[in-house]
């Protein structure tokens, strides 16, 4: 257990890969604190399943667009659990729906900036003091696949435009934070979807999908793994960097249906 003794902050960790994430920082030793918006009863049982697994654990709501729940959200962690040493950015609204940029409305607009790009920033910012008086810290954000590129993605405009301006936050806080001990990640899933989000490899052994050149569907497993690689104590060269983790699979459609 590499990571024992350290606390995690997983935002949006109630469900989906979140969850997936928070099981595997905790079966490699770490504290982790569960954040969710309205899945209550959810991060309540991922927190008895965390403190069964000899973790402790604590639940707690939060909305990270709003400033006042990031701050709030962080401060109650360091009180329960001590001061967090990971950071894992995984909430982001993401509108399913396919929208020209024309038909979104000005609140979806704000909504799905600061939910995505703002939100995270905050949260980084307000753990960053206690990262850099430990001289230790991890800090991850959650992007899409081939979004260091920067390419056109029809329909998806808002979130592709706010996920694209953090691969430029966690190149440059990489080198800003490198210093003090502090990296940062950023992870790109592949079009995992619903229960799979939360399954292990095993899982889908022997599932195919004629869509992923792997072959086989992603699960939570895929990218709870590399997070967990991330954060060891060993992996502190690795920094400012977007990593796929998709089969291969590129998720955006450049072709446009009207």
């Amino acid at each position: 257990m590499k990571l024992l003794g350290r606390t995690a902050l997983i935002t949006g960790s109630a469900k989906g890969l979140g969850r997936r994430t928070a099981l595997e920082l905790a079966s490699n030793g770490c504290d982790v604190a569960i954040n969710y918006v309205t899945s209550r009863e959810e991060a309540e049982q991922l927190r008895r399943d965390i403190e069964a697994l000899g973790r402790r654990s604590c639940a707690i709501q939060g909305d990270i667009a709003r400033a006042d729940d990031s701050e709030r959200l962080v401060s109650e962690v360091e009180s329960r659990l001590g001061g967090v040493d990971i950071l894992v950015n995984n909430a982001g609204p993401f509108i399913r729906e396919r929208r020209l940029f024309a038909d979104y409305r000005p609140e979806d607009i704000h909504y799905l900036m600061n939910g995505n790009l703002v939100g995270t920033m905050l949260m980084d910012h307000r753990v960053l003091p206690g990262m850099r008086e430990r001289q230790w810290g991890r800090i991850i954000h959650f992007g899409f696949g081939h979004a260091s590129e920067a390419r056109s993605w029809p329909h998806r405009a808002v979130y592709a435009a706010a996920k694209v301006g953090l691969v430029s936050f966690t190149k440059t806080l990489a080198v800003e934070e490198a210093s003090s001990g502090i990296t940062v990640n950023m992870i790109c899933p592949g079009d995992i979807r619903g229960s799979n989000k939360e399954k292990s490899i095993a899982d889908v052994d022997g599932v195919i999908d004629d869509e992923s050149p792997r072959g086989r569907p992603g699960t939570g497993e895929d990218v709870a793994r590399m997070i967990a690689f991330l954060c060891l104590p060993e992996s502190d060269f690795i920094t400012g960097n977007t990593i796929d983790v998709s089969g291969g699979l590129d998720p955006i459609r450049t072709h446009l249906k009207r």
